[in-house]
């Protein structure tokens, strides 16, 4: 693995003072024209909050959009799953919140691994956003005096999350999806439901078009554009057990990194401390818990190895609530990565709770008998019958049993400071990109730089592209470029049913997971990374061997579906392996066990490390090469993280 020459990466940082940057940079963009904007097509793949966002703000502007999902309705993306709350600098409660404490929250809670400048762009609009979701309905909740209501996330001292129950997602999703379709109404914006992206077109080292394959009728499809967004979410679905919906995948990034767009920080992983705790074999996803149930869940395990009293029958003597003590100015609101470490650490000391031992309680007893059990019904009630639906536990009077699990990416394709990738007309919105959370991302920050992507900054950033090509040639489908690109996903494909191997695509998830989960997970270390570079390679010899695909690729088939995602699963977890390798230090949730403080800390090196690690496809038999992407920090200090 080989370093580039420092200079590779432009990241196109605007000069100047940090509160200054993005309204400069707007005022130095080139513009197209209303008339001009109409000769335009972009193609946006992905309809969460960055893909709906984006083609209705770029159709409202006059510009053609073509919008593919994978589902059958834009309003099934997984951003619907969100859950807690979004977040923005108000300061509705008056507690002292300001711009420039969300933005240094984000960068301190990254571990001081992401972009200085991105990350107050992201602080900056957060406010812009919350009128534009008022204004187009959603029912965020209100406090009595009528101003909308905030609560409290991991990582901050302060309330700046609003929120609709515990249906955040769902009810931004829905404002986005219905300003989508007025401009499918308006034939603005054409809709194709039930494809699924599976190569980037390339002409002229621009990107033009992509290859889809329409998961109905089997067919092959090929689309031409002059620029493509992608907004197609994390890849967290490589450890084969997240919270991330089962249609989630990697394909369409992966795609694109085969065509030549780098890989930023593929290893940094949201490992989320809420979740309902595995009980068997047969799950094939996990469930989330709303952080926001840490404002009122009190995190605790017994004190004593072996005591397997039910909760209730724990007196409080008997009771260690670790993160109130480990972490006291945060207690249960401590950052997403040191919560997760911290159960796993209580759990093998062998004090974790339930059959598996794999789970600490969050118990709201305190809470209940403060405020009544309406109050907490009003805050969480959706999230508690959730619970009780998959648990069989009611949690009003027995505590949840909650573990970490893969939540969230960090890591995703590199853009530069206007989403740009190093593929001139390849655009990166939301959570495929690695911008804006550096090693760990704060709670409430995902749907908040979705919105911001897709509504704030790449309608300005994208006319700068294609003002500098409004005289381009137009391409069509029929181009030499779109010819080699069906042909060799065909290839692809056919390749995979021809194996007619014994073991299925579900077993060979599962085992890359269960290597994922074990080696690349919640700790690492050398010993165990290599061991998992070498299995990973065996074991995607074994799936090109040995795979079993019913079917025919001419007509509906999941299983097809499905192995065609595994098989970029494989490449992809190796490259993640790779980059944590690599990364000799611990920060946000890469946690290197040979860098740690004696109480288990984190211990960064900034010296070698305060930079993006950005990996550029050098062929299917070679080494990737590394990039890499200094790191500067003008306007706040890297300093050892405390939540003390």
């Amino acid at each position: 693995m080989t370093a580039s020459k420092n200079g590779t990466l432009n990241s196109k940082v605007p000069e100047g003072n940090l509160q200054d940057k993005w309204d400069n940079h707007k005022n130095n963009l080139r513009l197209v024209n209303p008339a001009n904007k109409r000769k335009f097509t972009v193609l946006v793949v992905g309809t969460g909050l960055a893909g709906a966002s984006a083609a209705a703000s770029l159709a409202e502007l006059g510009y053609n959009v073509k919008a593919f999902t994978i589902l059958d309705s834009p309003r099934r993306a997984h951003s619907i799953a969100a859950q807690g709350g979004i977040n923005a600098a108000k300061n509705y409660p008056n507690d002292g919140d300001t711009v420039w404490r969300l933005f240094h929250d984000t960068i301190k809670g990254g571990d001081y691994r992401s972009r200085e400048a991105n990350v107050y762009r992201l602080a900056q609009v957060s406010n812009s956003i919350i009128d534009q979701c008022v204004a187009q309905g959603v029912p965020f909740a209100r406090e009595y005096g009528g101003l909308l209501d905030n609560r409290s996330f991991g990582g901050a001292q302060v309330s700046r999350t609003f929120y609709a129950r515990g249906q955040t997602g769902q009810q931004l999703l829905l404002g986005a999806y219905s300003a989508m379709m007025r401009q499918v109404h308006t034939g603005k914006i054409e809709l194709f439901p039930r494809r699924e992206m599976l190569d980037l077109v390339k002409v002229d080292g621009k990107a033009r078009g992509l290859v889809a394959r329409n998961l109905t009728t089997g067919e092959i499809e090929r689309y031409a554009g002059d620029a493509v967004l992608l907004c197609t979410g994390g890849y967290g679905n490589v450890y084969y057990l997240s919270t991330m919906a089962k249609n989630c995948n990697a394909t369409a990034v992966w795609r694109c990194y085969k065509r030549g767009a780098q890989f930023g920080n593929p290893s940094f992983t949201q490992i989320h401390p809420t979740c309902i705790p595995v009980s068997g074999k047969y799950q094939s996803k996990l469930t989330l818990m709303s952080e926001s149930l840490r404002n009122d869940g009190r995190v605790w395990v017994p004190k004593k190895k072996g005591d397997n009293r039910p909760p209730n029958e724990i007196p409080e003597e008997d009771r260690d609530y670790y993160l109130e003590r480990r972490y006291p100015s945060f207690g249960n609101l401590a950052p997403r990565d040191v919560s997760s470490r911290s159960a796993k650490y209580v759990c093998d000391e062998g004090r974790g709770v339930g059959k598996t031992g794999l789970a600490v309680y969050m118990d709201f007893a305190d809470s209940i008998k403060r405020l009544g059990v309406d109050a907490i019904k009003a805050k969480y009630g959706n999230l508690f019958a959730m619970y009780e639906k998959i648990t069989a536990e009611n949690p009003y009077e027995v505590p949840m049993r909650i573990f970490p699990a893969v939540h969230f990416t960090m890591g995703g394709l590199w853009v530069d400071y206007n989403l740009s990738s190093n593929i001139p007309g390849l655009y990166v919105l939301g959570e495929a990109n690695f911008a804006d959370h550096g090693g760990n991302r704060l709670g409430a920050s995902a749907l908040m730089q979705g919105l911001a992507d897709g509504y704030f900054v790449v309608p300005y950033t994208l006319s700068d592209y294609l003002a500098e090509n409004l005289h381009s040639k137009k391409i069509g489908t029929d181009h030499e470029a779109f010819e080699k690109t069906e042909k060799e996903t065909m290839e692809r494909i056919n390749k995979l049913l021809s194996v007619k191997g014994k073991k299925t695509v579900l077993d060979f998830h599962r085992e890359l997971g269960e290597l994922m989960w074990d080696n690349v997970g919640m700790s690492r270390n050398r010993k165990n990374l290599e061991m998992a570079i070498k299995k990973i390679g065996e074991l995607r010899d074994e799936f090109w061997k040995d795979v079993n695909i019913p079917g025919e690729n001419n007509t509906l088939n999941k299983y097809l579906e499905y192995a065609l995602r595994v098989a970029d699963y494989m490449e992809l977890g190796e490259l993640m392996a790779r980059d944590a390798l690599d990364r000799e230090e611990s920060c946000g949730g890469h946690f290197r066990e040979e860098h740690q403080t004696e109480d288990g800390e984190a211990v960064r090196d900034d010296e070698k490390f305060s930079n993006v690690s950005s990996w550029e496809y050098k062929g299917d038999d070679k080494e990737p090469v590394k990039h890499t992407e200094d790191l500067n920090f003008e306007f706040v200090t890297p300093t050892q993280r405390s939540y003390k």
